[in-house]
């Protein structure tokens, strides 16, 4: 059993070395759909968590209990709503999302917003106070207030993005079932990964997974080189 697997592992060293055009083609796809799906959260999501992390106001503590509640949400049941809501006969049928690339990207948008905003809330909050005491002593806005805590909190909001980038790239249910795994079109890392281990191509499984783990590893591990210096 050992041999084998070190067998495949040197069979997918020699798909990636050797600059195969599939493997390539599915990697950008990969990380082009999940920045993308980043982006998009950050947009909506960021707001929402400087909102939450700045000010007090009626409700707060019932959003923040519904953002950590979708921590959990099982991406197979997201999925399928989205699908519901992408198919011809859904409600967003009209614009064609089903099945694309920028579907995949709205549907791991929604799954990582919990994330953004939980997280980077947090970050914002947990920004010593004396500093916002100390920058209305010294006759601060609330604006520059606010903009001072964000540059204390950037570190954090900046893992909050990280980790919400992550967790799309290895994202597996709501690419396979928006997107449908098409080859050339909608395949990614994730779900190319589940076809070839089906299909017995554990050479090109493990290739693919490695450049998943590698690229999650690399990004993750060059925020926190940067973070100490």
């Amino acid at each position: 059993m050992l041999g084998t697997i070190l067998d495949a592992i040197q069979q997918a060293l020699i798909l990636i070395l050797s600059g195969d055009q599939e493997v390539l083609a599915v990697t950008l796809r990969s990380i082009s759909t999940s920045v993308l799906a980043t982006s998009l959260s950050c947009i909506w999501g960021l707001p929402i968590a400087i909102t939450m992390g700045l000010f007090s106001f009626r409700g707060k503590n019932l959003i923040r209990s519904l953002f950590n509640a979708l921590l959990g949400i099982p991406t197979v049941a997201l999925g399928l709503i989205l699908y519901l809501l992408f198919s011809k006969s859904g409600p967003l049928g009209i614009f064609q999302l089903l099945y694309t690339p920028l579907g995949i990207s709205i549907g791991q948008s929604v799954l990582i917003t919990p994330i953004l905003v939980s997280f980077a809330s947090s970050a914002v909050e947990s920004t010593d106070v004396e500093i916002k005491d100390l920058a209305r002593t010294l006759g601060a806005s609330d604006i520059q207030t606010g903009s001072i805590v964000i540059r204390e909190a950037l570190w954090g909001i900046t893992l909050a993005v990280i980790a919400s980038f992550n967790r799309a790239f290895a994202e597996l249910g709501i690419a396979m079932m928006i997107g449908g795994n098409i080859r050339y079109v909608t395949r990614v890392l994730t779900t190319s990964i589940a076809l070839e281990t089906a299909r017995g191509e554990i050479a090109f499984s493990i290739a693919l997974a490695i450049i998943l783990m590698a690229i999650v590893f690399a990004i993750t591990g060059a925020i926190n080189l940067l973070r100490k210096d």
